[in-house]
């Protein structure tokens, strides 16, 4: 920038500004005063001169008079005369003197002398300008050596106002000037700190910066709430001049968000005057408060680059796309508002980056508009629109190994129940793809089950005889029950993984809960190795412990046993010596203990509710691992606790220290209002789809992450620069109460509907297997099922999901700093179909 411009610049900015402390610029020349006490005599309080002495005759000064004339005019606009005063030959005073000899200048203020500097040091205008006002402004402009220095001025500053932090090669240089020339104007509305130390500039950026050049950064230290932490900082990314600092410092100075609420082709902010684009976030009511963090989020990553407006859909009526979230505009003229859907956060600061991507962006959608014609017109209806039928109608050729299971009817059903001491039935209808998905896991069942003494495996095809399931009440398909005989049946209400079903018919042999008669008896239950056809399965064992004076508690527990016969493992002691056997772990009857699976140690936890329905719901409580790892399977049992989630994701078995420290912290205090847990990616693979949608791609791993399912859908990310400890996320999770985390991304509420249309049931009649054929004249009553789906992940077998556990597992993973809101798929630009196959 020329000296020209840089006085220009100058004086515009002290136009704009109009200190009342600067006298009105007159005409910028350089003073002379015959001799050094006419120029004393003539000072005037208040006013300040910079003043040089040299003899008439001066050889070598011609170069310092031209740099020190060439800056009357610049200093003339800050209220500083330049003055050259003759010295007579005789006069040898501390001015005028042989030491003095054109070697330093002097500056007054009045009749004060403030500074004298040597004139090796003024070489040139911007040296002049730069140390004359670094000398005015000594007290304003505080200058710093250590990072010590800068945090004590931050912290003063923290919830007051804002610090601009400047860092020069050198004094005296162009930076140097246009620095000082911005304290001077901005200086009573923000702190100027200025340092010329390398090692404090590299101790104050993350990165490796070039030392060789000035750097400047803005301290938004009003705003810092939080003594421990630093003030958010925003770099100048121009190169440092004044019109560049004044360019910065005004954007730090306009609002962050500005909210909309008119055609936004009639909006102008500050951004639009300085040449820079505005972005704007739709918004709408019911999303006003995930919008407007969105729109912050985004206003501090594009700070200085672009600026931010929310824009209500209900308030403007927009002629766009309504599955539009995201408005561009630029500052050319005569340019349209650019309307985009966009994925995340992510794209929206590349689209103001990159030019070019907003050519791209609509390209792709462009094409994606097509390519949902081109499926509409040539939709195959043999894909179907749900993942179970779709997979039953791949495989309806593959037919089941199905001869360890009798085939019942209305003939040989009573009977064929007495051959066994249990005799479990599976009621399906051959036509409902769900139950013929079912079937496949049955039939693994039955194959683990052969050598199962007392165990009868059988099935009845509803569709042929609709008049025994009437019988038995089956009302919807399919129904899985064990029948014992002189007991009332058990009816299966869990998952429908093969896993899941053989653990229940095991449980169901054993009476719940078994009454144990010794005090050995009682330690080998706690120890699973009693009753002796489950001491090789590992199930969690569960004890009541009561005395004679606690029947109450007694009968409550023994009616809990049957409601969770086949899900639990328990037992129940209630002999003279019970009291011993509860003293023993610290507590006393009625109490409950507990030895969890793969644990070797007891819990003993008092029972302090009698009823029934607290019971049954305590003891599915307590039957939750403390530190789990979600699945598919047991995903909708933590669901249903109605807590947020603090879930690890990882890409194998996390570590010991890892597991040591979530564990400490899950079984501490605040255990009862989350739920610690973590997700394997490679047991789980849909947590990599989960991640997706949450970040747009998969973080580095592991990830620790807050989601609140059940109170606004947010999600917090844990510093990845930070440990996993419990001190650590424990100090983290009251960042998160207080308000102070921004949230990585909000969970889109959005309805889960079928991808495609619906299919033709009547398609699904084919016979899977020869024994399956419909018979003909009966057509039963169909009922939606109610039982939750589900199944393992083995070779073909299908899964059952139902769409409520399939939009719960995606919610348990959601954007990455995702837009949500009007942008109704911000968060997930993936097709609904896909999502769905995928969850």
């Amino acid at each position: 920038m020329s000296a020209q411009k840089d006085r220009w610049i100058s004086s515009l900015v002290f136009l704009l500004f109009c200190v009342s402390s600067i006298p009105k610029c007159g005409s910028a020349s350089l003073q002379q005063e015959p001799s050094p006490q006419h120029y004393f005599s003539g000072l005037e309080a208040g006013k300040t001169s910079l003043a040089f002495f040299t003899p008439s005759v001066s050889p070598g000064a011609q170069l310092f008079l031209e740099q020190i004339e060439s800056s009357a005019e610049a200093l003339q606009d800050y209220g500083v005369s330049v003055v050259k005063v003759n010295c007579p030959k005789e006069d040898v005073s501390r001015y005028c003197g042989k030491e003095n000899a054109l070697r330093k200048a002097f500056l007054f203020r009045g009749s004060r002398l403030i500074r004298e500097f040597p004139t090796d040091a003024l070489f040139d205008v911007n040296s002049i300008v730069a140390n004359v006002l670094f000398a005015l402004l000594f007290n304003e402009v505080k200058y710093v050596e250590t990072l010590a220095d800068l945090e004590n001025i931050e912290n003063v500053l923290k919830g007051k106002s804002n610090m601009v932090f400047a860092y020069v090669p050198a004094t005296g240089t162009a930076e140097h000037r246009a620095v000082m020339e911005a304290a001077f104007v901005y200086g009573t509305i923000h702190q100027f700190v200025l340092t010329t130390e390398a090692a404090l500039l590299k101790a104050t950026s993350q990165d490796d910066p070039d030392v060789s050049s000035a750097w400047l950064l803005f301290c938004h230290c009003q705003q810092a709430t939080d003594p421990a932490q630093p003030c958010r900082r925003t770099a100048l990314a121009q190169p440092l001049t004044l019109l560049s600092i004044h360019r910065h410092l005004k954007l730090m100075g306009a609002p962050l968000v500005t909210e909309v609420a008119e055609d936004p082709e009639k909006i102008s902010t500050v951004h639009l005057q300085l040449g820079l684009p505005l972005v704007f976030i739709l918004s709408q009511k019911e999303t006003y408060e995930a919008d407007r963090r969105t729109a912050e989020f985004v206003a501090w990553q594009l700070l200085g680059k672009a600026g931010v407006a929310l824009l209500s859909r209900d308030l403007v009526d927009l002629n766009v796309l309504h599955r539009s979230n995201v408005a561009l505009k630029t500052p050319d003229e005569g340019m349209p508002i650019q309307y985009l859907v966009l994925e995340d956060t992510d794209e929206v600061i590349t689209l103001v980056e990159d030019k070019n991507k907003v050519k791209q962006i609509q390209k792709d959608e462009q094409e994606e508009e097509e390519e949902d014609e081109h499926e509409k017109e040539n939709n195959n209806q043999d894909i179907q629109d749900d993942q179970v039928v779709e997979a039953v109608s791949r495989d309806k050729k593959r037919e089941l190994p199905l001869e360890e299971i009798l085939v019942l009817t209305e003939e040989n059903f009573h009977s064929s129940l007495s051959k066994a001491a249990w005799t479990v039935v599976l009621f399906y209808a051959s036509w409902e793809a769900v139950s013929l998905a079912v079937l496949r896991s049955y039939s693994e069942v039955a194959a683990l089950l052969k050598e199962t003494p007392g165990v009868l495996l059988s099935r009845v095809n509803c569709w042929d005889w609709p008049g025994l399931c009437s019988q038995e009440n089956v009302t919807q398909f399919p129904t899985m029950r064990i029948y014992k005989e002189g007991q009332q049946s058990v009816t299966y209400g869990g998952m429908w993984g093969t896993e899941e079903l053989s653990s229940f018919i095991l449980l169901s042999q054993v009476s719940c809960p078994l009454k144990l008669a010794t005090m050995d008896e009682a330690e080998g239950y706690l120890r699973g190795e009693f009753p002796p056809e489950l001491s090789s399965h590992h199930h969690t064992s569960l004890l009541g412990v009561f005395s004679t004076a606690t029947s109450e508690a007694r009968e409550a527990f023994e009616e809990a046993g049957n409601i969770l016969s086949g899900d639990v493992r328990m037992g129940m002691y209630f002999e003279d010596d019970a009291l011993s056997l509860s003293g023993k772990y610290s507590v006393s009857p009625p109490a409950l203990l507990l030895t969890r699976r793969g644990s070797q140690s007891v819990e003993g936890i008092p029972l302090s509710k009698h009823s029934v329905q607290d019971m049954v719901q305590m003891i599915r409580y307590q039957l939750l691992d403390i530190f789990p790892e979600i699945t598919v399977s047991n995903l909708p049992q933590y669901l249903q606790l109605g807590k947020p989630f603090l879930i690890l994701f990882s890409a194998g078995e996390i570590s010991q220290m890892e597991s040591e420290e979530m564990l400490k912290l899950a079984k501490g205090r605040p255990q009862k209002t989350f739920v610690a847990c973590w997700l394997n990616l490679k047991k789980t693979p849909v947590g990599h789809g989960i991640l997706r949608t949450y970040f747009s791609t998969t973080p580095s791993l592991p990830v620790l992450l807050w989601v609140n399912l059940h109170a606004g859908g947010q999600v917090f990310k844990f510093p990845s620069e930070q440990s996993i400890t419990e001190m650590n996320i424990l100090s983290w999770l009251e960042k998160l109460q207080a308000g102070l985390e921004i949230p990585s991304s909000t969970l889109s509420e959005e309805d889960w509907k079928p991808p495609l249309p619906a299919y033709d049931f009547l398609q699904m009649m084919d016979p899977s297997v020869p024994e399956l054929s419909p018979h003909p004249g009966h057509t039963p009553a169909q009922h939606p099922p109610q039982s939750p789906g589900g199944d393992t992940a083995r070779g073909d077998t299908a899964t059952r999901e139902e769409p409520s556990q399939e939009s719960t597992a995606e919610e348990i993973g959601s954007p990455g700093r995702g837009l949500r809101g009007t942008a109704p798929r911000l968060a997930a630009r993936d097709k609904l179909g896909k999502r769905h196959s995928e969850l």
